[in-house]
């Protein structure tokens, strides 16, 4: 027996052709356009979250000004880049003057280390190696500089890396709070834009969803960045109280290690230099005043991250850490909105399955009935 294969129609096959080539066609333009845009999606992205963080404050501006909202973004863009620009000059200022005063002093060879405390020998691991070396160096420092100039080269590299990827960064949140002041300045045209884009993409909760984005935003900028910079602030407090060498330095690092939140390991090795050198009761005090500067964010972050936010702390706070593992510090702000909208979602389609399960055992109720 045989039976008769259907003929595909040629027409179908053409027009399957023809929107598959058209397929094709929009997926190159939008990689075309994805890779020729490449290098500004980081500054965009930084852009808009400056812009959805400090719209409050942007709003009291323009309110100030009545209503003038190229005066408002303008004196915001300005007031942005003074806190980003002064505390960068002053740092750079602090560590030129600390290199050429070192250089100055290894050139005169008036540089002088002095012996290492003799507790430090009973340390164990390091404590003996440490007190050998520190005592060659405070003898003879040449000799020492010698031995460790295979490390130093190797820092010496990294530390340009390092100062190379910096000013990149500085560059490109310069270029970004330019963008986040134009971006505030037609606020509107966004809002309106982004309006449309969240309801085409969620339908009726797109405007929830969208809130929903603008506060977690805020409430990672107060609760993760916010806290940090209050960390930071303190500890470099506490830095300058004992006469730290480079201190404004050390406060950088313990801003960008509280933003990844280990910012106590470093203060590790300052609590270990303040005890070797400084009295006792001194470098204790220092110790309790850097236990509460590494614990304060316990009652801050409670406080501020997720405020605002229909969702639980939880939620934003491992989107954060999670996004900034998986992206990197654009992921502090992409992690907690993902997560957030997903728990949003999760949550409507399970009160959905439970508004249906009655009407479904009331249908199954009355078949029963009938039968």
């Amino acid at each position: 027996m045989t039976f008769d294969q259907p003929v595909p129609d040629k027409e179908y096959l053409n027009r399957a052709l023809e929107v598959s080539i058209h397929i094709c066609l929009f997926v190159l333009l939008a990689a075309a356009c994805l890779l020729i845009l490449r290098p500004f999606i980081a500054v965009a992205v930084w852009g808009l979250i400056i812009s959805i963080a400090g719209y409050p404050g942007y709003c009291k501006l323009q309110k100030l000004f009545g209503g003038k909202r190229g005066l408002a973004s303008t004196l915001f863009t300005v007031l942005l880049l003074t806190v980003l620009i002064v505390p960068i000059a002053l740092l750079a200022q602090t560590l030129v003057d600390g290199f050429q005063s070192l250089a100055a002093r290894l050139h005169n060879e008036t540089l002088t280390i002095p012996p290492p405390p003799p507790n430090i020998a009973t340390w164990p691991l390091l404590g003996k190696p440490l007190s050998d070396l520190w005592s060659l160096a405070s003898n003879n420092l040449s000799a020492a500089l010698q031995r460790l100039a295979p490390q130093l080269k190797a820092a010496a590299s990294g530390l340009l890396l390092a100062a190379a990827g910096v000013g990149m960064g500085v560059l490109q949140f310069f270029v970004s709070i330019v963008v986040a002041g134009f971006l505030l300045a037609n606020s509107s045209q966004c809002t309106r834009v982004s309006r449309g884009l969240s309801i085409h993409l969620f339908g009726n909760k797109g405007p929830e969803f969208e809130a929903l984005a603008g506060a977690t935003i805020r409430s990672v900028t107060t609760g993760i960045l916010g806290v940090a910079l209050i960390q930071s602030l303190l500890a470099g407090l506490g830095f300058l109280m004992v006469r730290l060498p480079g201190a404004g330095l050390w406060a950088l690092v313990f801003l960008v290690a509280a933003v990844l939140q280990v910012g106590a390991l470093v203060l590790i090795p300052v609590v270990v230099y303040v005890f070797a050198t400084a009295a006792t009761a001194k470098a204790v005090a220092f110790l309790i005043w850097c236990i509460f500067v590494a614990l304060i964010d316990n009652v801050l972050k409670p406080l501020l991250l997720g405020r605002g936010v229909p969702v639980p702390i939880v939620v934003v706070f491992l989107g954060a850490i999670g996004g900034f593992m998986a992206m990197g510090i654009i992921g502090l702000f992409v992690g907690p909105i993902v997560l957030a909208v997903g728990y949003k979602l999760s949550l409507a389609w399970l009160s959905q399955d439970s508004e249906e399960a009655p009407a479904i055992s009331q249908i199954h109720n009355s078949k029963d009935k009938s039968e």
